[in-house]
């Protein structure tokens, strides 16, 4: 068996490109110069996006770049100083939506292709009625990685090629089974041809010959796109950055009344209060304690109490038993959740004070921080991927829940959380602004 090789070159004598020149026109003269090997069947070329751009036409006036980052963008990613990632209309997760002020007029900006793929079979359809040949196109572009230092190019637009190599199912030279071997043919494809174009070398063309498996043949279905190389959104594990997953956690933050009954992981609620309690409390204390009740006999005999507890309280008000009885149904939320959380607040840390003012003011510190680690808590929640919904009856029968649960005499019950998978995604939330909400001195 002969080995396993490829070949891959520049194609020099490509001009400079400007709008509305003919890429085929462009390549195949490049192509046919002397001393070159010519274009052959099951050859891949590799294009740089830039001259894709500048013959269609996207080269625009941009007094500010940010703006035009702004237009091409559909999601901020990551944002650190003044750079930011960001997905693009075209679903690319990238520095500055490939905006380029580079090799470009002043005072304009280079857009990314409208639609790279489209580009990409354009260009292949036109090279096969030119000179004859089945070709594989890859359009590139540069873009930085996760983890790793540099920049790299990769496919943003293909045809004919196929960019994605499936090796699940199978097995390796020694019979292990591969369970999640897909292979980025098409990056890999942009990478090589990388290697030989260089940034600054004026060379934005290359062949790679070699690889024919991976080229479709001229009567199959030509349509590869490079898109098919974008991670779904729900499968992405790192779709955003720190500080805007946060801010993605908090808006996800919703109240949920509605549970599938599926169990949460107790290991994920776990995590979540591991988040509750790094929030900021007076005087260097740890005023939270969360109580999990992860079994059905648990959850059903604090509910019940509850519930005889807060009847008689509403028997006592003078309450009618229809009014009870509907009053007591709105209660279900809680019954009909699959997990139950108790946060408790403890003083131990706290000053004594003989003037009440000043004794009220320290217990109302200790409030707001137990509050900031249950706001804490729900939004590790929500970033686990659970929902919840905070529940304030536990602190209208604080003796019962201390009772039931066999809790400290300090231990104050500060509500309850329901927690579980949503039944159903929540409904839009209202807009709020957040200026209607400050006031500035």
């Amino acid at each position: 068996m002969p080995p396993a090789e490829y070949r891959v070159w520049a194609l020099p004598g490509i001009p400079e490109v400007r709008a509305g020149d003919d890429l085929v026109k462009l390549v195949t003269a490049a192509s046919q110069q002397e001393g070159l090997p010519e274009l052959a069947d099951d050859d891949v070329l590799i294009v740089t996006s830039k001259i894709v751009s500048k013959a269609e036409g996207r080269t625009v006036t941009a007094g500010d770049r940010e703006s035009s980052i702004d237009a091409e963008s559909v999601r901020l990613v990551a944002r650190r100083g003044p750079a930011r990632i960001v997905e693009t209309r075209h679903g690319f997760v990238m520095a500055a939506a490939g905006v380029d002020a580079s090799n470009t007029p002043a005072g304009t900006v280079l857009l990314l292709p409208q639609d790279p793929d489209e580009s990409a079979r354009r260009l292949r359809a036109g090279l096969r009625a030119a000179l004859g040949v089945n070709i594989g196109v890859i359009v590139t572009d540069t873009f930085g990685r996760p983890w790793r230092e540099g920049q790299t190019d990769v496919a943003i637009g293909a045809a004919g090629v196929r960019v994605l190599e499936d090796l699940r199912g199978g097995t390796d030279v020694y019979g292990n089974p591969l369970g999640v071997t897909l292979t980025a043919v098409g990056d890999e494809l942009a990478a090589a041809g990388e290697l030989v174009k260089g940034k600054a070398d004026g060379l934005p063309v290359a062949v790679l010959r070699g690889l024919a498996r991976h080229v479709h043949d001229a009567d199959q279905a030509t349509d590869a796109p490079a898109r098919e190389l974008l991670r779904d959104a729900a499968q992405d594990m790192f779709r955003l950055g720190t500080s805007e997953a946060v801010r993605e956690a908090v808006t996800l933050r919703r109240t949920v009344r509605e549970f599938t009954s599926e169990a949460p992981d107790p290991a994920a609620v776990r995590r979540a209060v591991a988040a509750a309690v790094t929030a900021p409390a007076p005087h260097h204390t740890t005023p939270w304690r969360f109580v999990l009740l992860e079994t059905p006999e648990a959850r059903e005999r604090l509910l019940d109490a509850m519930r005889d507890a807060w009847i008689a309280d509403l028997r006592s008000d003078g309450k009618s038993e229809e009014s009870i009885a509907r009053r007591v149904r709105r209660g279900d939320l809680l019954r009909n959740a699959p997990y139950l959380v108790v946060p408790c607040l403890v003083m131990t840390g706290s000053h004594s004070y003989p003037d009440p003012r000043r004794a009220a003011a320290e217990r109302e510190m200790f409030v707001v921080a137990n509050g900031a680690g249950i706001q804490n808590f729900l939004v590790a929640l929500a970033g686990e991927g659970l929902g919840s919904a905070w529940v304030s009856s536990t602190m209208f029968c604080r003796e019962v829940v201390r009772d039931v649960l066999e809790l400290p005499d300090d231990w104050d019950p500060m509500g309850s959380v329901a927690v579980g998978h949503p039944a159903a995604p929540p409904r839009a939330r209202p807009a709020r602004d957040g200026a209607a909400f400050v006031t500035v001195r």
